[in-house]
């Protein structure tokens, strides 16, 4: 029997109805953000070789790390030197490989997707033999904004609790310093030399003979209004744990010297510090230091970030070594440091 023209209209109809059915949830497939939908897409896993561990100071590996500690999936770190040949990454930790307690695999056969990445905290002053390192790294992990896999010391989020840390009464110390390698050539040790003769400064530190454990040193810190927090060298985007930890985190305000105030300004909290070169002399310093300190107002002034910042501090290496992973997707894969030496001293 021959089907009418409305019969066979119907299923035309059909078919077109399951067509667009199909097309539906072929898209659905490929666009998981759909509906709310979201598609597991397995990735990789990144294996991360900790050639030497930093300083000597080693912690254990075992397990996934990153994803228990960080939740980063898909990141495998180890420090076990026989799985070089299989490794994506391997760091090599500067000040290792300056003093010869460690050498570069240069015996080794390395793979050519193998990426080596250098790593170090230190300012240019505290960098030596660079010039070695030329044509064998592929990726800079550093404290410097520019490095491949930025580490810096600290980091200013926005996001602050909605109130004004409130300056403790009656603090028994002005200014303090800590501080454990002091050289009178150092621009830190003539800024200190001439400051203590206007404002008395407490001074702890191997240097001084009065050093701190772990346990006292924010404590103590936290009983002065303001704390010198002197870089060692003024050098790139070099902010140290002497900001982010020692006075942010006891709650006073630092006085830095270090890198420029543009730089401070860029990574640090707004008005969160007092920088050294803002004055004429230390004496002009020490006048305005007096006076903010007898201004409750005036000095809690400098604690209205809270309101609308925080910062994290970075302190394990385990946390930065994890960066890695994250970054390795958009890191550049053939990039190779010809001459690092001259691009750490820029």
């Amino acid at each position: 029997m021959t089907p009418s023209r409305s019969q066979a209209f119907l299923v035309l109809l059909l078919l077109s109805l399951l067509s667009s059915s199909l097309l539906y949830f072929s898209v659905l497939e490929q666009t998981p953000s759909l509906l709310g939908y979201h598609q597991h897409v397995p990735q990789r896993n990144i294996s991360i070789l900790l050639w030497h561990w930093p300083f000597g100071r080693s912690f254990r590996l075992r397990g996934d790390k990153c994803q228990t500690k960080y939740n980063i999936s898909g990141c495998l770190l180890s420090d076990n030197t026989s799985t070089f040949s299989t490794a994506d990454v391997v760091v090599f930790h500067h000040h290792e490989l300056s003093n010869g307690r460690s050498l570069l695999p240069l015996h080794h056969d390395r793979p050519a997707s193998q990426r080596w990445v250098w790593l170090s905290l230190e300012p240019p002053v505290n960098t030596l033999n660079l010039s070695q390192l030329k044509g064998l790294f592929n990726w800079t992990m550093s404290y410097r904004r520019d490095a491949d896999i930025p580490v810096p010391y600290g980091q200013t989020l926005l996001g602050g609790d909605g109130h004004v840390l409130k300056a403790a009464p009656n603090r028994s110390c002005l200014l303090s310093w800590v501080v454990s390698r002091y050289w009178p050539q150092q621009a830190r040790a003539a800024v200190y030399q001439s400051l203590k003769k206007s404002v008395p400064i407490q001074v702890y530190g191997r240097w001084n003979r009065r050093p701190l454990s772990d346990r006292k040193l924010l404590p103590t810190i936290s009983k002065c209004f303001f704390y010198l927090s002197f870089e060692n060298s003024e050098a790139t985007d070099y902010i140290s744990e002497k900001l982010w930890r020692n006075a942010f985190q006891a709650g006073v305000v630092p006085v830095v010297l270090g890198p420029s105030r543009a730089t401070y300004e860029a990574l640090a909290p707004p008005r969160s510090f007092i920088h050294v070169s803002d004055f004429r002399s230390t004496a002009e310093l020490a006048a305005y230091l007096k006076r903010v300190a007898a201004d409750r107002r005036a000095y809690e002034e400098y604690f209205q970030w809270h309101r609308t910042h925080r910062i994290k501090t970075y302190t394990d290496w385990i946390e930065r070594l994890c960066q890695i992973c994250v970054q390795y997707p958009s890191l550049p894969p053939n990039r190779v440091y010809e001459d690092l030496e001259d691009w750490f001293h820029s």
